[in-house]
């Protein structure tokens, strides 16, 4: 077998091993289910297992063979590739921008926002791409939500939520009239769009780098502005979910217990767990009942990888219950509860029917070596907008939980709780 067969192979044997998993919680469930086939399952999902790290391991080493054979090369950051003159040309807009030079080439770069304020330097389309790019590489949570494109400062949208989807009505008649039956079920969410700013201290010298070092060092800085300030965005969202949407949990049983009768099987198919640093590091330690530990790696396609020539670029995450678990840094996630004794965060549902974001798509710069201390200093002031809103959507799509610690399942050689 080839890398790419091999490659299919391993995300075919992941993935069978979360469709044995699905099988299990389905039939701890099923009060029909008798102990035969609760042990054939657990044979099935030993085996499973076993062809899958297997797999991995010959996937391996058929890449070490392959990467042995060719020249060793620095990584790379998947950027798209720009054309040279409008990488140049972006440069050369950020230099006159950063010496007070920049003129606006056409009305809709014009450099105003939409209330004809002075908005600076707009984003390039490719450049934003590549910024999109790099902020997925950071754990961008924009990427679990639904982001809708909009272009005007306010508006609404008419949506309708995964749980209230209504059949299509059946007319016997070939002439009978089609009623308005999905017009109760469909909502309407405001937006208006908020500004996010910021200003960076960027030494001069940076003037006088490549074209390509100038744009890579913009898309960088602004990937990490992003990410920091629409996750916050996201969460301070979040946390205004409904308290009924709120439980505490303390064991394995817990979480199961939400995620089959709190969360609309509809969505079971896309939720995801959620949880910061130290909730994983708790979650980590627990043991099911032969005494292994619950959290698990799950082999998945990289969706916002580039191509390799082999293939799809895969990536390995953690995962609970044969759902990924997303792990967010405590430091814009934090615990509950006290410094001596903490709780920790766990969502449990579908992001991208709790959350929407709407996105003007007009990140804009505007420097200054003269005022907010630039004089002084030799230095130069740049200051960041980026236009969105975030507001919540379906809020039965997301339980938060919290807990304190975990206990091991029952049955468990260790017996121990982690905390």
């Amino acid at each position: 077998m080839n890398i790419e067969q091999l490659r299919n192979a391993w995300i075919e044997a992941g993935q069978k091993v979360s469709d044995i998993q699905n099988q299990i919680q389905t039939a701890l469930v099923d009060d029909s289910i008798t102990v035969d086939a609760i042990n054939d399952l657990k044979n099935k999902l030993e085996t499973a297992k076993a062809k899958r790290d297997l797999a991995k391991q010959q996937l391996e080493e058929a890449e070490a063979n392959a990467k042995n054979l060719e020249p060793a090369s620095e990584p790379k950051i998947n950027r798209q590739p720009m054309p040279e003159n409008m990488v140049k040309e972006f440069a050369k807009d950020f230099k006159d921008l950063m010496l007070g030079k920049f003129q606006p080439k056409n009305a809709l770069g014009s450099g105003l926002d939409a209330d004809g304020n002075g908005a600076g330097l707009t984003i390039p389309q490719d450049i934003q791409t590549n910024i999109n790019t790099l902020k997925r590489q950071y754990n961008s949570l924009e990427q679990y939500v639904e982001v809708i494109p909009v272009s005007t400062l306010s508006g609404s949208r008419v949506l309708e939520k995964w749980t209230d989807v209504t059949p299509f009505a059946n007319i016997d008649d070939e002439f009978g009239t089609i009623g308005n039956n999905d017009d109760p079920n469909f909502t309407l969410i405001k937006y208006m769009i908020k500004r996010y700013a910021g200003i960076s201290t960027l030494s001069n010298t940076l003037l006088k780098d490549t074209a390509e070092q100038i744009v890579a060092y913009i898309e960088q800085w602004l990937a990490k502005k992003q990410v920091v300030t629409r996750n916050n965005a996201i969460l301070a969202e979040l946390a205004k979910l409904p308290n009924k949407q709120k439980k505490t949990i303390k064991d394995i049983d817990g979480i199961k217990d939400i995620f089959n009768t709190q969360l609309d099987p509809a969505l079971h198919a896309t939720t995801k767990f959620y949880t910061n640093q130290s909730g994983f590091n708790v979650l980590d330690k627990v043991k099911d009942s032969d005494g292994r530990y619950l959290l698990q790696p799950m082999v998945v396609a990289d969706s916002f990888a580039t191509m390799s020539p082999t293939g799809q670029t895969l990536k390995q995450v953690p995962s609970l219950l044969g759902k990924e678990l997303v792990v967010i840094s405590d430091r814009w996630l934090p615990n509950g509860g006290t410094s001596s004794n903490p709780t920790y965060p766990l969502y449990i549902g579908d992001m991208a029917e709790t959350v929407k974001l709407f996105d003007r798509e007009n990140l804009s710069l505007m420097s200054t070596n003269v005022g907010a201390g630039a004089f002084e200093t030799d230095t130069t002031k740049i200051r960041a907008i980026d236009r969105f809103d975030v507001q919540l959507w379906d809020t039965e799509a997301m339980v938060v939980a919290s807990f304190a610690g975990i206990a091991d399942q029952s049955g468990s050689t260790s017996g121990t709780t982690a905390s």
